[in-house]
């Protein structure tokens, strides 16, 4: 598996499975096949409620925990519960998490991130993350944070490539793991000619094409799904390398348009909202 390293020395895989909008039992049946596959990397999220399961998927897969890069991310609602963080242990099963983001810039988000800072000093995160934090949200966080995220989950794909985030990126050593990496089921981005031809040249599909093109940007990429199918083609492409002449092709596709625009009253909304976490 292709790692890439943190700006704290650790290692993480540059491709894994995403458990957003799995079910707890598909994300269970997922997250053991994955990792029978050959996966190291897991992500779930408090808002999931998926990580008791992820947390069974783990122990059902016989992979040794240390094998396991485990990321996770604190909801807004839980950023002010002092014990977020040891709670968040006890879903996944686990005494420590390998990535802990806070999810969004919503209600005290500072008050989250100083749990995160906190876990990453007492040994529970080996890493910690910002997710959907830009703009105005990371310039505020360059100036509050007493230590540098390791990680930051965004929308990231060939038609949003986050250009002017990663000037930031690039400056704090920040890397970026992309979410709706082949379009949210935008067939105009996986139909695109570029990527036909080039599935056609690697014997591989589409998809593929363009989960190749996230980790030769340098981003982790992780696609969810329930089908194993699917989860092994996804874990696939590491066996060719796309050529500078091809991601200059695939550059041109650059439009600097997202397919999700969040909204201040969605953040408020966020910040009211608490899980019904799955019961032990």
């Amino acid at each position: 598996m292709e790692t890439i390293k943190l700006n704290n020395g650790l290692e993480c895989p540059v491709i894994g499975l995403g458990t957003f909008m799995l079910s707890p039992a598909d994300a269970e049946n997922s997250t053991r096949e994955a990792l029978k596959m050959g996966y190291s990397l897991i992500d779930t999220a408090n808002a999931y409620v998926n990580e008791r399961a992820v947390g069974r998927g783990i122990k059902e897969s016989g992979v040794k925990r240390e094998d396991v890069f485990l990321s996770t991310k604190l909801w807004p609602s839980e950023y002010e519960n002092e014990n977020a963080v040891d709670e968040t242990l006890e879903r996944l099963g686990v005494d420590y998490v390998d990535l802990l983001y806070i999810h969004q810039p919503a209600g005290n988000w500072l008050a989250g991130y100083r749990q995160l800072e906190k876990a990453y000093k007492e040994g529970k995160a080996k890493a910690i993350g910002i997710s959907n934090f830009e703009g105005k949200y990371i310039e505020e966080l360059k100036t509050k944070g007493e230590i540098v995220p390791q990680f930051i989950q965004v929308e990231a794909h060939p038609y949003f490539t986050q250009k002017e985030l990663r000037r930031t990126l690039e400056e704090y050593g920040i890397r970026l793991m992309s979410w709706y990496p082949l379009g949210h089921g935008d067939k105009a981005l996986i139909n695109e000619p570029v990527f036909a031809k080039l599935a056609e040249k690697y014997g591989k599909s589409p998809a593929q094409i363009i989960l190749r093109w996230h980790t030769q940007m340098g981003f982790v990429v992780i696609p969810g799904s329930r089908n194993t199918d699917h989860i092994r083609d996804n874990l696939n492409i590491t066996d060719f390398r796309l050529t500078e002449e091809e991601m200059a092709e695939i550059a041109k596709l650059e439009k600097n348009e997202r397919y999700y625009h969040r909204t201040e009253e969605q953040l408020a909304s966020f910040a009211a909202w608490r899980p019904e976490f799955e019961q032990a």
